[in-house]
């Protein structure tokens, strides 16, 4: 199973780690369709610091930043039980990548420490080559530990393909891009201004694809945006408190009921229901996993339900909408829980987790 199309085969499970915490960089999972459970089947450390993965959906390849000072990005696809590099890693331009996503032919990535988001060309076979195209942001936040300046954490295509997303921790923003795919350069073409100190992380969208929302790491809040395709523009309309303020016997970030002490809250991931009737917020610091009804509308978002990640610092979270499960990467725990999802409420049941040290990014192929 040396070729591409290998990645075509159902139930498979991809988890990054940072194997400069322990981890074992990219781990290869089975996934039992009728119980969601997770079997180790190989793991890889070809790649230093594998925090996010992606599956190219032109070729099937699988893409991971290395999360490193140098800033790499690899391309693997299936073999066996497992996987095999194709071709060399490939310089991103940029300092810690954080995230990245295929706009064919180009990958893009988005570089945290150095604040910048850039695109590295795809080959035919899906292989990586440079040299990368780099658009550096500028600005910074009012936290001075944390925005002193840009951040990019993520960088996505608008759901059209028109339209290249940057949400920047640092600068309190997302940019709009527009990407030229036959140079890979990307001209910018708006930015959205958000609330100062909320250090934005990752942005989803529903599936109408004319409501997004935007999870924020420095203040537990979700922020609901109106998207314009046509003119290329994000509006906030909303901002959803993830956590409850001034809760007698909690500090500013605590979830009440779930997590007792002065715990701070940090939102790291948010998914979506492919019906849209629901939205998923993981946060770490309380340790939990948020669910949002959608039944007041899109730009409605009601809290309605937490419960425990089931470990500790939950970094990602992802949705198998064919079994209605979600599966959180627990980083500092060394986890990936899974959990069954009420079709009614919404609300997820833990149902069991597999052992991944230093865990930050699941992925179901």
């Amino acid at each position: 199973m040396g070729d591409n199309t290998a990645f075509e085969e159902e139930h498979r499970v991809y988890i990054g780690s940072f194997t400069s915490a322990g981890g074992r960089g990219i781990t290869t999972a089975a996934l039992d369709p009728a119980t969601g459970a997770l079997t180790e089947l190989s793991t890889t450390d070809v790649l230093a610091d594998p925090s996010y993965l992606v599956e190219g959906v032109h070729i099937g390849v699988l893409y991971a930043v290395s999360e490193s000072s140098e800033g790499m990005v690899g391309a693997f696809v299936a073999d066996g039980r497992g996987l095999r590099p194709l071709g060399a890693p490939v310089p991103v331009g940029g300092a810690g990548p954080t995230h990245l996503a295929e706009a064919w032919p180009w990958l893009l990535t988005a570089h945290y420490t150095s604040g910048g988001v850039g695109a590295v060309a795809i080959t035919e076979d899906g292989s990586l080559t440079g040299p990368p195209r780099v658009l550096h942001h500028r600005g910074s936040g009012p936290d001075p530990e944390r925005q002193e300046g840009p951040h990019a954490h993520q960088v996505l295509p608008d759901p059209g393909g028109r339209w290249v997303l940057s949400v920047d921790l640092g600068t309190d923003s997302v940019r709009v891009c527009a990407l030229d795919e036959d140079a890979g350069t990307l001209r910018p073409h708006s930015e959205t201004a958000l609330t100062p100190g909320n250090g934005p992380r990752h942005l989803v969208f529903h599936p109408d694809g004319e409501v997004a929302y935007l999870v924020n790491e420095l203040r537990p809040l979700l922020t609901v945006c109106r998207w314009d395709a046509e003119a290329g523009r994000l509006e906030p309309v909303a901002e959803v408190p993830l956590a409850a303020e001034g809760a007698s016997g909690a500090a500013p970030g605590v979830v009440p009921g779930v997590v007792p002490g002065a715990v701070r809250a940090y939102p790291s991931a948010v998914v979506v229901a492919h019906d849209g009737r629901f939205v998923w917020v993981a946060v770490r610091g309380a340790d939990t996993l948020l669910t949002l009804s959608l039944a007041d509308g899109p730009e409605k978002p009601r809290l309605t339900g937490a419960v425990d990640c089931g470990g500790h610092w939950p970094r990602d979270l992802a949705l198998d909408p064919r079994h209605n499960r979600l599966y959180a990467a627990n980083e500092r725990s060394g986890d990936v829980t899974w959990f069954d999802v009420d079709p009614e409420t919404g609300q997820p049941r833990r149902a069991g987790s597999l052992p991944v040290p230093a865990a930050t990014c699941v992925l179901l192929g």
